[in-house]
Parts: structure tokens; C-alpha cells; sequence
């Protein structure tokens, strides 16, 4: 009860009321600010892996000079491999793509006709045609969304792909050039693979490559990827002869890793707004205590123990943190459920481009929240604010009535 009266501003003391709700705005503005960057980042993080790894498996057995002639075999073993879950042939070569007279430079990923059809990430991404348009020899590609706007193309449009290894003659090496209709365009999500991504049938990609019958790699998945290391260590050995194994940490490593400090770093430097917050606290509750000397004294001489104080004003403080962290948090989920309508309309007021997908690698600003980061958020806020109370509210409990009535 008595805490409750102190919460609320009295006569003459504005001043102090307006230092609590200050107190309060900053720790929701830091628990709020900590849940949206954490969220953001783990979001960052969680498409870019759905993303990469939907489109390039957990790993590959890359063949020596980009060629697995004994693919076959290297298949069979990999599948038989404990904790993969599936394998399928893959060939990936960048070349050029022409139309109207605009060059790109394109990455050819052949790729059988199943996988194709069944691969959740393009089928998510069509924006236009359908994935089932391809079939092997009918002379029709996939491309991405990006590469479309780049080559201004279209669907039914015919890209021309240009191979260096082509014909020789006494001249030297001629070009191959072969055209393809377009047969869908798919959007990944991320602006590389938009950009550069161009897809077909296994055997359209051999005979455009002239491999025969090889392929480039093999892709494989397992039942975690986060344990993918592990699962593959005995596969290397045994595929030795004809290719290495590489898995998506190592495909990957510098961005992870990136994503990985740069999380870490906002988080430390984010927790610092919530100190500030509880040191606004801490400054409230001191000039409380000041301004409420009387009235501790009077309370000491009805019998209030030293432990009420302490509990009166570690209550005041307390609260101000709570109502500070649920006032974070309603802000921080409000935020993130309308994040790309904000950044659409802080990108109109200011006139700038605030999300480009070529330097975000990702259309969209993502999020996904983790409830035990939000739990441990909380958990930080309520123990600084805890501690913050201490040493006001020894200081009002070491209060001595009989000096304080004194000079009243």
C-alpha cells in the first residue's frame, strides 16, 4: 500500500514522478530494443540457412575439377552412409547468358527432374510458369527473379547460354551457344541466387557442359544439420578417390561466422541501454528516499522495521521495472509484427532505400524470436533492476528517526 502511494506523483512531487516514468520508458525502450535486434538477427540467420540450405543440401561430395565421372558408386555410398537422409547427383558451372543484348553472368545448376519438382524452396519461389514445363530435351530453363529484371526476360523468352568450352578449330576454341525458352521463374529469397541462379534437367546440363555422363557433385542431407560434421567425418575416407567432402558450415563459414559476432556484439551494446535504464532507476528511488525522510521516520517510530523499508522501496523499484518490461515487450512484438510496413514507411519519409537486397542478401527484413532469449532479456532487466534497488533502500532503512525529528 505504502509503495503503491509512492509510485504516484504527490503534491510537489512532479519532479520525481517524472524521473520514475523516464525510468520506465528506458527500460522498455531496452528490453524492446534488445528483442527486436535479437530477433532480427536470429532471423537473419534462420533464412539465410532455409534458404542456402534448401537450394544446396547439408553437403556435398565435390568431384576433382569439377567432374564425378565415377558418381555412380560415390551415390551408392553415400546413401549408405548412418544419419544421411538423401543424396542426388548435381552439376553447378557459372557461364554467360545473353538476351537482347544484355550479358549476365549465370551459375547452370542441372539438376534431376524429381528433385527439381519436389524442392520446397522453388516450389515456394514460382512467380511465374510452373516447374513441371521442364523436361529433359525439351529445351527449357528456370531462372531467377532477379536475373529476369537483369536481362529484362520473360516467361516464354529465349535466353542464350554461352559455354567457353566449345568446338575446337585451328583458330582456336569457338563458344558454344545454346538457347533455351524460359520455362518458370522462381524467387529464392536470396538476392544471390535470384541473380545468378539458372536451372535445368541433369541431362540438358550434360550435354550443354559436354560431360557425358558425369556430374559435378553430389548433394546429400542428414537428419540434423547442425550435427552434419560428425555424420559425414567417415564418408570422407571412402570417397577420397574421387572427390572431397564439404559441408554447409565450411560452404558458408565467413557469413555464419559474421552473423555469429555480430549478434553477440549487439547484444552486449543493447544490454547497455538497459543499465542506463536501471540506473535511471537507481537515481529516482535515491531522490525518493530523500524526499521521503519524514515520513520514514515517522513510519520507524509506529514500529516499522528496518526490513519493511527495504521492502517498501525495493517494491517501488521493482515495479517500475516490471511495468517498464511488460511495456517492452507489447513494444517490441507490436514492432516486429508490422517491421516491413515500418521500414516501407521510414523508407518513404526519408527518401532512401533502407533494404537492398544486394547488400541484404535477403527481398525481406526477417524475424524469428526465440522464447528463451526473450526469457533471458527479462531475467537480466529484473536482476538489474533488483540490484539497483539495494542501496537506496538500505539507505532508507538505515534511516534514524529520532536525527531526522529532530530538526523537523
Amino acid at each position: 500500500m505504502i509503495a503503491k502511494r509512492y509510485l504516484l506523483p504527490g503534491r510537489g512531487e512532479a519532479f520525481i514522478a517524472i524521473v520514475a516514468s523516464i525510468s520506465l520508458v528506458a527500460v522498455a525502450l531496452g528490453v524492446a530494443a534488445l528483442i527486436i535486434v535479437m530477433s532480427v538477427m536470429n532471423g537473419f540467420r534462420a533464412e539465410l540457412f532455409d534458404k542456402i540450405v534448401g537450394l544446396n543440401g547439408h553437403a556435398v561430395v565435390q568431384g576433382y575439377d569439377g567432374r564425378l565421372d565415377n558418381w555412380r558408386a560415390v551415390l551408392a555410398t553415400v546413401k549408405k552412409t548412418p544419419g544421411v537422409t538423401s543424396a542426388t547427383p548435381l552439376i553447378e558451372q557459372p557461364l554467360m547468358a545473353s538476351l537482347n543484348g544484355r550479358v549476365e553472368g549465370v551459375l547452370i545448376r542441372g539438376m534431376d527432374m524429381h528433385d527439381i519438382l519436389s524442392n520446397p524452396t522453388l516450389r515456394q519461389g514460382v512467380k511465374a510458369g510452373a516447374l513441371n514445363s521442364l523436361q529433359p530435351g525439351a529445351g527449357k530453363i528456370v531462372i531467377g527473379s532477379r536475373l529476369a529484371e537483369a536481362l529484362g526476360a520473360q516467361l516464354g523468352s529465349s535466353l542464350s547460354l554461352i559455354s567457353p568450352d566449345g568446338q575446337t578449330t585451328p583458330f582456336g576454341t569457338v563458344p558454344r551457344i545454346v538457347s533455351y525458352t524460359i520455362g518458370a521463374i522462381v524467387e529464392v529469397g536470396v538476392y544471390d541466387y535470384d541473380k545468378a541462379f539458372v536451372i535445368m534437367p541433369m541431362a540438358d546440363a550434360q550435354t550443354l557442359l559436354m560431360m557425358d555422363d558425369s556430374v559435378g557433385m553430389i548433394e546429400l542431407n542428414t537428419i540434423d544439420a547442425d550435427k552434419v560434421a560428425d555424420i559425414v567425418a567417415p564418408l570422407g575416407p571412402q570417397v577420397v578417390r574421387d572427390g572431397v567432402v564439404t559441408d554447409w558450415r565450411q560452404m558458408n563459414s565467413q557469413l555464419f561466422e559474421a552473423l555469429q559476432v555480430e549478434r553477440v556484439a549487439m547484444f552486449t551494446v543493447l544490454s547497455i541501454i538497459v543499465l542506463v535504464a536501471v540506473f535511471n532507476i537507481l537515481s529516482s528511488l535515491i531522490m525518493l528516499t530523500r524526499a521521503k525522510t519524514r515520513d520514514i521516520a515517522i513510519l520507524r517510530t509506529m514500529g516499522a522495521s528496518r526490513e519493511s523499508m527495504m521492502r517498501i522501496f525495493m517494491s517501488v523499484g521493482v515495479t517500475i521495472g516490471v511495468l517498464g518490461i511488460g511495456a517492452g515487450l507489447v513494444l517490441g512484438f507490436v514492432f516486429l509484427a508490422f517491421r516491413q510496413s515500418i521500414v516501407r514507411g521510414v523508407q518513404l519519409l526519408t527518401g532512401q532505400n533502407l533494404w537492398d537486397p544486394s547488400i541484404r542478401f535477403l527481398t525481406e527484413l526477417p524475424s524469428r524470436t526465440d522464447p528463451f532469449e526473450v526469457l533471458a532479456i527479462v531475467v537480466l532487466t529484473l536482476v538489474l533492476t533488483f540490484l539497483a534497488t539495494l542501496y537506496p533502500a538500505w539507505k532508507a532503512a538505515k534511516t534514524d528517526p529520532v536525527q531526522v525529528l529532530r530538526y523537523e
